[in-house]
């Protein structure tokens, strides 16, 4: 029992390492779309602003580049979904023993970068639109052709991979059955294959443009004149980022939980109906008035999407209203102070420096004012000229005595008796 109760507080720690992993990084920046400061940051919280998402719905390059990116996720959509299926009903279909051979050829594309695909597209079409003879403004060098075909060379497999997830399930029999009875191919495929496929295809659907709406290293060489979102931001992060980007994000969270809370709710409403169904009487059924479960009961996906929805409607509300413009110039005024408190510090410190060096500087200069003031040089008497015989006291004596007459820097080292040894007739001649 104690080795199940730790096995259990393992399981949950790891949990909340994992998800703290995985969603902190979205949680603070959420928050540093509500702080004032310019540049993103969750600490210091100065005020609560909502300046940021106004700032963020003024920003036309942000707002062009979300709008190629719905243009070129809605045109990578249709053609990687619909490449996605041909290649999977292909797979079902194709000789068993050619299967692993094309299932190698139809995943290639997600093992190559997409630097490769990108350059790769742009050669490749540029070409192409030489050999027609067209001009550098021609479709096959639009920018929003070429994103689309770039991305969907390896989307397309993506889509194939979730399609023949779904196709494996299905029956073949059916659509046999449909041709025995007298349906054509087109027939049989559009009311007994694609409504079987629908699940799938939605979901191929949504991870072809998610895929596309966050693609970068591809688009990087394809957009021409219509950048995405994605080399919007890119280019916005090379000269400093505002917390309107987090404003963004956070837009970009809330609407992923709004359609994951939306979709659980449907699942779960589904299964509710069923199992009221089930416990209705045949009367009831027949009749159509057995008692259906409510919306919010026993579905807590429901209940949590009416708490978002509730909340964002009370945030937006707020943010109508609400005015920081007194908390930012109390902030502003407190961080003046707190320069000038700064200032005034390191103007202290560099006084007291500047003491301390003058103190330095006084004790080492006063023994050298302590020095005869008769001999300036800076030699002292060692060129004077008893200074060899040990005659220092007499020489310096009679140094002191000369003339005026003497005033060359180098004393009598230069008088014509010096080197016969009669240094005090030398002195006194001089």
């Amino acid at each position: 029992m104690k080795n199940l109760s730790l096995m259990r507080l393992s399981i949950w720690a790891y949990l909340a390492i994992f998800f703290a992993y995985l969603l902190g990084p979205l949680v603070i920046m959420s928050i540093t779309a509500f702080n004032s400061p310019e540049f993103p940051r969750a600490t210091p919280w100065e005020c609560l602003t909502f300046e940021w998402f106004s700032a963020l719905f003024q920003d036309e390059r942000i707002l062009n580049g979300i709008k190629n990116s719905v243009l070129v996720g809605a045109g990578t959509v249709v053609l990687s979904v619909a490449m996605g299926l041909a290649g999977a009903l292909m797979l079902t279909q194709i000789w068993p023993k050619l299967r692993a051979t094309y299932y190698t050829v139809i995943i290639a594309p997600i093992l190559v970068p997409g630097v490769v695909i990108g350059i790769s597209t742009l050669v490749f079409w540029d070409r192409i639109n030489r050999m027609l003879g067209l001009g550098a403004d021609s479709f096959f060098s639009n920018g929003l052709f070429l994103t689309v075909i770039g991305q969907s060379t390896f989307i397309a497999s993506y889509c194939m991979l979730v399609l023949v997830a779904r196709l494996q399930r299905y029956d073949m029999a059916l659509t046999e059955a449909a041709l025995d009875l007298g349906a054509t191919h087109a027939q049989a495929f559009r009311k007994v294959l694609l409504p079987f496929m629908k699940p799938a295809i939605a979901s191929a659907a949504v991870l072809a443009f998610l895929a596309s709406f966050e693609n970068y290293n591809t688009t990087t060489f394809t957009f021409g004149e219509y950048p995405t979102l994605t080399i919007e931001l890119a280019q916005k992060v090379r000269y400093g980022i505002t917390p309107a980007i987090s404003a963004l994000a956070f837009i970009i969270v809330l609407l992923t939980v709004f359609a994951a809370l939306f979709n659980e709710a449907n699942i779960r409403r589904k299964e509710l109906v069923a199992e009221a169904r089930k416990d209705a009487t045949v009367e009831e059924l027949s009749s159509g008035q057995f008692k259906l479960p409510g919306f919010l009961s026993s579905n807590w996906a429901a209940v949590a999407l009416v708490i978002v929805a509730c909340a964002t409607v009370v945030v937006v509300g707020t943010a109508t209203v609400y005015s920081p413009q007194q908390c930012i110039a109390n902030v502003q005024e407190q961080k003046r102070l707190e320069s000038e408190l700064r200032i005034q510090e390191l103007l202290r410190q560099r006084e007291l420096r500047r003491q301390q060096q003058q103190e330095e500087q006084g004790d080492t200069t006063a023994p050298a004012q302590s020095k005869p003031a008769g001999n300036d040089s800076g030699f002292g008497g060692v060129f004077a000229p008893g200074t060899l015989s040990g005659e220092g006291s007499d020489e310096g004596a009679g140094a002191a005595s000369e003339s005026d007459g003497n005033n060359s820097g180098f004393g009598g080292v230069f008088a014509p008796n010096t080197l016969s040894g009669d240094d005090t007739s030398a002195g006194s001649g001089n």
